[in-house]
Protein backbone atom coordinates (compact mmCIF):
# COMPACT_ATOMS: atom_id res chain seq x y z
CA UNK A 1 0.00 0.00 0.00
CA UNK A 2 1.45 3.36 -0.99
CA UNK A 3 1.70 6.37 1.29
CA UNK A 4 -1.09 8.08 -0.62
CA UNK A 5 -3.45 5.15 -0.17
CA UNK A 6 -2.59 4.90 3.54
CA UNK A 7 -3.25 8.60 4.12
CA UNK A 8 -6.41 8.44 2.04
CA UNK A 9 -7.72 5.51 4.09
CA UNK A 10 -6.88 7.33 7.34
CA UNK A 11 -8.64 10.52 6.17
CA UNK A 12 -11.69 8.59 5.00
CA UNK A 13 -12.19 6.87 8.33
CA UNK A 14 -10.52 8.48 11.35
CA UNK A 15 -10.19 11.93 9.80
CA UNK A 16 -13.93 12.10 9.20
CA UNK A 17 -14.64 10.92 12.73
CA UNK A 18 -12.21 13.47 14.15
CA UNK A 19 -13.70 16.36 12.18
CA UNK A 20 -17.22 15.31 13.20
CA UNK A 21 -16.26 15.23 16.89
CA UNK A 22 -14.51 18.60 16.57
CA UNK A 23 -17.61 20.10 14.90
CA UNK A 24 -19.94 18.75 17.58
CA UNK A 25 -17.61 20.00 20.31
CA UNK A 26 -17.50 23.51 18.85
CA UNK A 27 -21.27 23.63 18.43
CA UNK A 28 -21.70 22.39 22.00
CA UNK A 29 -19.26 25.05 23.24
CA UNK A 30 -21.20 27.79 21.45
CA UNK A 31 -24.63 26.77 22.78
CA UNK A 32 -23.63 25.96 26.36
CA UNK A 33 -25.78 27.67 29.00
CA UNK A 34 -22.92 29.80 30.38
CA UNK A 35 -22.29 31.46 27.01
CA UNK A 36 -25.65 33.19 26.75
CA UNK A 37 -24.54 36.44 28.41
CA UNK A 38 -21.41 36.71 26.26
CA UNK A 39 -23.36 36.07 23.04
CA UNK A 40 -26.03 38.57 24.04
CA UNK A 41 -23.36 41.21 24.71
CA UNK A 42 -21.72 40.56 21.35
CA UNK A 43 -25.06 40.73 19.54
CA UNK A 44 -26.01 44.11 21.03
CA UNK A 45 -22.53 45.68 21.05
CA UNK A 46 -23.08 47.68 17.85
CA UNK A 47 -26.18 49.39 19.27
CA UNK A 48 -24.43 50.92 22.29
CA UNK A 49 -23.49 54.58 22.01
CA UNK A 50 -19.83 55.38 22.49
CA UNK A 51 -19.81 58.72 24.29
CA UNK A 52 -16.02 59.15 24.16
CA UNK A 53 -15.70 59.39 20.37
CA UNK A 54 -17.59 61.29 17.77
CA UNK A 55 -18.99 59.13 15.00
CA UNK A 56 -18.73 60.19 11.36
CA UNK A 57 -22.06 61.00 9.79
Amino acid sequence: MSDYESLRHFADSWGLLGMTLLFLGLVGWAVRPGARARHEEAATMIFRADNNEEHPR
